[in-house]
């Protein structure tokens, strides 16, 4: 982690909330057959969901994003294979069906009781190659600890984050680590848990990864305002830096799939000065032939 890597400016806010900046702002997903993105505040009051039509010819946005206000906070959603306008998500106590045109939550299963709900939470999740919802579940009592600061007395927290990696393998990120697993695509299984990058020491908290077609990885961390790329074997090999610290998740999209769109928030960024543009959609186009791998679609 300390040889020196090249550093991009991924620039300023590209897209700007209508309603102000995002106090989490979460969960972008792209769909290319009508150019929009999605996302989610998750911890606005109350919670909303944002759709932004994109321009197919420039990526450039189209006018506002359309807000709708949710009755919970959706952490991380997907869209559902077959059936339009519908996704697949996590809340804070377990899984809903949303629907697009109402935000309205059909309660799928509720995991995590409403009396434990203040330590516990979902956060994060992905569906894989055959169309399973992974989700995450945050650790509260672990995080209170903050990044990198985790004991080893502390035993295993619970996931901060899975992604699923087109080598078939899983990533988890806790203690400021990646680790990988053997991922048994037929049954679902993982197994043989192992570091794949160890990030201790460095500033900030590993966050929303994605990977291109060739298996690197690109890494949101938050309080830092980078992505950080990393070749398959985790070698650092680049930072992409944006004017904001608070940055929480990538998607890819746009025309030639090839632009990763950020989520960002205004929460916690500590900046009186009025620079820092967190709480907005980042955007940067990778380009140099990387094509960035689409999200599955949830199969039930």
């Amino acid at each position: 982690m300390s040889e020196t890597v090249q550093t991009i400016e991924g620039g300023k806010a590209w897209y700007r909330c209508s309603n102000g900046p995002m106090v989490l702002g979460e969960a972008p997903i792209y769909r290319a057959n009508d150019s929009t993105l999605h996302w989610v505040d998750a911890l606005k009051e109350p919670p909303e969901l944002h759709i932004l039509h994109i321009d197919p010819d420039t990526d450039a946005p189209k006018g506002e994003a359309r807000v709708l206000v949710l009755e919970d906070s959706v952490t991380v959603h997907y869209f559902r294979k077959g059936v339009p306008r519908s996704y697949i998500c996590a809340y804070y106590g377990g899984v809903a069906f949303m629907d697009e045109k109402t935000g309205k939550l059909e309660i799928v299963k509720e995991i995590i009781p409403k009396e434990e709900r203040g330590e516990r939470r979902f956060n994060d999740g992905g569906v894989d190659a055959k169309g399973r919802f992974w989700l995450a579940e945050i650790d509260k009592k672990a995080m209170v600890y903050g990044a990198g600061n985790l004991p080893q007395s502390y035993g295993s927290p619970k996931g901060r984050l899975w992604r699923y990696d087109p080598d078939g393998s899983l990533h988890e990120m806790a203690r400021q680590k990646m680790y990988a697993f053997d991922f048994d695509l037929e049954n679902g299984s993982i197994s043989n848990r192992r570091t794949l990058a160890d990030m201790a020491g460095t500033v900030g908290e590993p966050d929303g990864m994605v990977v291109d077609a060739a298996g690197n990885l690109y890494v949101s961390v938050y309080g830092t305002g980078r992505v950080m790329v990393f070749d398959p074997i985790a070698k650092h090999l680049k930072d992409i830096v944006f004017a904001g610290k608070a940055i929480t998740c990538p998607a890819w999209g746009g025309k030639d799939n090839d632009t990763l769109f950020i989520t960002s928030a205004r929460e916690g960024t500590g900046d009186e000065t009025g620079l820092d543009e967190g709480g907005n959609i980042f955007s940067f186009k990778v380009g140099s032939g990387v094509k960035g791998m689409t999200k599955k679609e949830f199969g039930g």
